[in-house]
C-alpha cells in the first residue's frame, strides 16, 4: 500500500480509481490546449492582409471544421473527467463508510464509554464527506492542474524562454506562501474540527434531552451549553476562513503580479524587436488563461491540508483493535463460569466487579439481584464479551470468550434488553434482525410464541408497518414484546434476560411471563432482576453488592440465611403497599 492510498484511506478499488481520475482530469485540461493553437492560427491567417498577404479561405474552414472537432473531444473528456473523479469518489465514499461501520461493530464497547456517539457519527459522516470532497473536487485536480502546468511552462520554454519565465516565475512564491504556512492553517483547523465536534455533541445531548427541557420550561436562549458551542463553533469557523482566506488572496496576488511582469517583459522585448507580434499576443493570451488553474490549485491546498486532520482521525478510529477470536473452537456445553474476574469500565476508576468467582449451570434459570450499581448488568455483559475482563476468566463451556470470534460467541446468546432498541423499518423486519435468513412464516410463529401477533395486526399495515425511529409508535411493552420475538426466531441456547418485564403494566406482564415462559424452556437462562419476587422461583440466585458476589442458592436458602436477600426481599414487600397521600 502508498504513502498516498494509506493517507487518503483508499481501497485498492479506490486508489485505482484515483489514478485513473487524476489522468482524466489531465486529459480533460490538456484537451483545451489545442483550441489556442487553432484560435493563434486563425488569428494570424486573419492578419495576412496586414502584412500584404491574402486570407486564405479554405484555411479558414479547416480550423473552423478543427475547432467544432476539438469541441467535441474537449467534451467528451470532460465528460469522462466527471465519471472518473466524481462517480468513483461517491463510490469510494460508500465503501468508506460501510467499512468504518464494520470495524466500529467488531471494537470492544469500552469504545463507546471513552468517545462520544457524535464523534463517532461525525468519523462516519462528516469526516467520510470531507475525503469524498476531496476526492472528487481536489487531489485529480492538483495533479492534473500540476501536470498541465508543467507541460505548458516546457512547450512556451521551447518557443521563447524569457517569457516563459515571466509567465511563471511568480508561480513557486505563491505556492511558498501556502506550503510555509501550513502550520498555522494546521492549528486553525485543528481548533475547528474541536469546536465542531462539542458543538455536535452538545446539540445530540439537547435533542435527546427535550422531554427535560421542555418540562423545565428551558428554551433554546436559555439552554446556555448549546448556545456557547454554537457561538464557539461560529467564531473559530470565522477565523479560520479569514486566516486561510488572506493566506490565499495574498499568494492569488503575488501569483497574478506574473501578469504585469509578462506585459513588462513582453513589451519591452518587442520594442527591442526581440519578439514579434503575434507570439507576444499568444503569452499574453496564455498567461491570461494559464494562471486560472493555478489559482485553483492554491485554493485547494488548504482543502487538502484541512482534509488530512480528517484522516488522521479515520486512521485512528481504523487503528482500534478489534476484538477478535477463533470460529473453529467447539463449545459443547453451554455453563458459563467466572473465575476470580475484575473489571473496571475505566481504567482509573472503580472496579464494577471484584475477583468475583460464580457458576451460571447449563440448563438452569440463574438470576442476578442487588442494589442498583451492585454489577448485575456488567456480569452479563461480561459474558457476552461486550468488554473483556481486565483479570480472571470468563469460561463458556470452559471455553475463554477471548478465545472466541464476538460474533461466533454471539451465535449461542439471544438478548432482551431493559432498553429494547428497534429501527426506523417494518415489524417484520425488525424482528428478523433475529434471524437474518427466516421465512415469514417463522417470522409470524415467533411473533405469537412472544403475544405480539394482536397488536401487530391491529396497526395500519399489520408486519409490514413501518414503526418510525426506535420504534416511536409503540408502547414499551409492545417494544420489550418484539424483542422477545426476536430472541425467540434466533433460538440460541443461552438467554440473557435484563429486567424483561421492567415496563409492563399488570395487564400484560402476565402475557409475557407466558412468552417469556416458551423463551427459556430448556436453555440455560440468566436472568437480571430488581422486583425479587419474579425471580422467587429461579434454580439458584446470585446477590451481588459492590461487584462482589455475597451470596449464592435459591430463594429460600438465601431467605433462611437471614442476609442481603432477605432484607432486599422485606423491603420490597414493604413497598407494595405504598401509595401517594397529602
Amino acid at each position: 500500500m502508498s504513502k498516498l492510498q494509506k493517507s487518503l484511506m483508499l481501497s485498492d478499488k479506490g486508489y485505482s480509481d484515483l489514478k485513473k481520475a487524476v489522468f482524466a482530469c489531465t486529459l480533460s485540461n490538456i484537451s483545451m490546449f489545442p483550441p489556442f493553437v487553432v484560435l493563434w492560427m486563425f488569428i494570424e491567417e486573419m492578419l495576412k492582409p496586414l502584412s500584404g498577404g491574402a486570407v486564405s479561405q479554405g484555411k479558414l474552414w479547416i480550423l473552423c471544421a478543427a475547432a467544432a472537432l476539438l469541441t467535441v473531444v474537449a467534451f467528451f473528456c470532460h465528460k469522462n473527467d466527471y465519471r472518473k473523479t466524481y462517480v468513483a469518489s461517491y463510490a469510494q465514499s460508500e465503501s468508506t463508510r460501510i467499512t468504518m461501520a464494520e470495524h466500529i461493530r467488531k471494537l470492544p464497547m469500552s469504545l463507546f464509554n471513552s468517545r462520544e456517539l457524535s464523534d463517532l457519527t461525525t468519523n462516519i459522516m462528516g469526516d467520510v464527506a470531507n475525503n469524498e470532497h476531496v476526492l472528487s473536487h481536489c487531489i485529480p485536480q492538483l495533479f492534473a492542474n500540476a501536470v498541465s502546468i508543467f507541460l505548458v511552462c516546457a512547450a512556451l520554454s521551447f518557443h521563447d524562454w524569457r517569457m516563459s519565465l515571466a509567465v511563471f516565475v511568480s508561480v513557486p512564491l505563491a505556492l511558498c506562501i501556502i506550503l510555509v504556512s501550513r502550520k498555522v492553517q494546521g492549528s486553525l483547523a485543528r481548533k475547528h474540527i474541536e469546536v465542531k465536534l462539542k458543538a455536535s455533541g452538545q446539540t445530540q445531548e439537547y435533542i435527546e434531552g427535550i422531554k427535560v427541557i421542555r418540562a423545565c420550561n428551558m428554551d433554546g436562549e436559555r439552554f446556555s451549553a448549546l448556545e456557547k458551542a454554537l457561538r464557539a463553533m461560529m467564531r473559530q469557523a470565522m477565523k479560520m476562513e479569514a486566516g486561510v482566506g488572506v493566506l490565499v488572496s495574498g499568494a492569488s496576488a503575488v501569483l497574478q503580479a506574473g501578469i504585469g511582469l509578462t506585459v513588462f517583459v513582453g513589451i519591452t522585448l518587442f520594442t527591442e524587436g526581440r519578439i514579434e507580434f503575434l507570439p507576444l499576443l499568444l503569452f499574453f493570451l496564455i498567461a491570461v488563461k494559464i494562471y486560472a488553474p493555478i489559482i485553483v490549485l492554491l485554493t485547494l491546498l488548504p482543502e487538502v491540508f484541512y482534509f488530512m486532520l480528517s484522516a488522521r482521525r479515520m486512521r485512528d478510529l481504523m487503528a482500534i483493535k478489534k476484538m477478535d477470536g477463533s470460529e473453529e473452537i467447539p463449545v459443547k456445553s453451554f455453563d458459563i463460569t467466572f473465575e476470580n474476574v475484575s473489571f473496571s469500565y475505566n481504567k482509573d476508576g472503580r472496579q464494577a466487579i471484584r475477583n468475583m468467582s460464580v457458576t451460571i449451570p447449563q440448563g438452569g434459570i440463574t438470576a442476578l439481584v442487588g442494589p442498583s450499581g451492585s454489577g448485575k448488568s456488567t456480569v452479563a455483559r461480561l459474558a457476552a464479551r461486550f468488554w473483556d475482563a481486565d483479570s480472571g476468566c470468563v469460561a463458556l463451556g470452559g471455553v475463554d470468550v477471548k478465545a472466541l470470534d464476538p460474533e461466533y460467541l454471539m451465535s449461542y446468546m439471544s438478548f432482551v434488553f431493559q432498553d429494547v432498541v428497534l429501527f426506523n423499518d417494518t415489524v417484520m423486519n425488525n424482528i428478523r434482525i433475529g434471524k437474518a435468513e427466516a421465512t415469514d412464516e417463522e417470522v409470524y410463529a415467533a411473533a405469537k410464541a412472544a403475544c405480539c401477533d394482536e397488536f401487530i395486526t391491529k396497526l395500519p399495515e399489520g408486519y409490514h408497518t413501518m414503526l418510525g425511529e426506535n420504534g416511536a409508535t409503540l408502547s414499551g411493552g409492545e417494544r420489550q414484546r418484539l424483542s422477545i420475538a426476536r430472541a425467540l426466531l434466533k433460538d440460541a441456547p443461552i438467554i440473557l434476560l435484563d429486567e424483561a418485564t421492567a415496563s409492563l403494566d399488570p395487564e400484560n406482564e402476565a402475557a409475557i411471563q407466558q412468552a417469556v415462559s416458551a423463551l427459556i424452556a430448556g436453555r440455560t437462562v440468566l436472568v437480571i432482576a430488581h422486583r425479587l419476587r419474579t425471580v422467587s422461583e429461579a434454580d439458584k440466585i446470585i446477590v451481588l453488592d459492590n461487584g462482589e458476589a455475597l451470596e449464592q442458592g435459591s430463594h429460600q436458602e438465601l431467605m433462611a440465611r437471614g442476609g442481603l436477600y432477605s432484607k432486599l426481599y422485606a423491603l420490597q414487600r414493604e413497598s407494595q403497599g405504598w401509595t401517594v397521600r397529602r
